[in-house]
């Protein structure tokens, strides 16, 4: 099992930049595969990203990809989403998520989330 907690959220300008990090607890991380979601008021949980156990693979949804980057350090357990050039349709909760499979984007395949932080882009 794996405890998931997210940080860096905020307020950002449109066309800026920010860092997500998710730091796990256990001494398993590297036996799973971590994605990113997002979830906007009114709307359904959207899949961001995901990359592969050791970091060698990773996924993007076409609205993030160029802009995003979801990387990770085994050593130190954490996930990270750099989020650049982001635009008013990045608003939402996001969320990283464990998964021991990797390639997924269906929320369901992920059995352990985290609390989630806030995004919000003004203009």
């Amino acid at each position: 099992q794996v405890q998931l907690v997210e940080s860096g959220g905020g307020l950002v300008q449109a066309g800026g930049s920010l860092r997500l990090s998710c730091a796990a607890s256990g001494r398993t991380f590297s036996s799973y595969a971590m994605g990113w979601f997002r979830q906007a008021p009114g709307k359904e949980r959207e899949f961001v990203a995901v990359i592969s156990w050791g970091g060698g693979s990773t996924y993007y949804a076409d609205s993030v990809k160029g802009r995003f980057t979801i990387s990770r350090d085994n050593a130190k357990n954490t996930v990270y989403l750099q989020m650049n050039t982001v635009k008013l349709e990045d608003t939402a909760v996001y969320y990283c998520a464990a998964s021991p499979q990797y390639g997924s984007s269906w929320f369901k395949e992920y059995p352990y989330w985290g609390q989630g932080t806030q995004v919000t882009v003004s203009s």
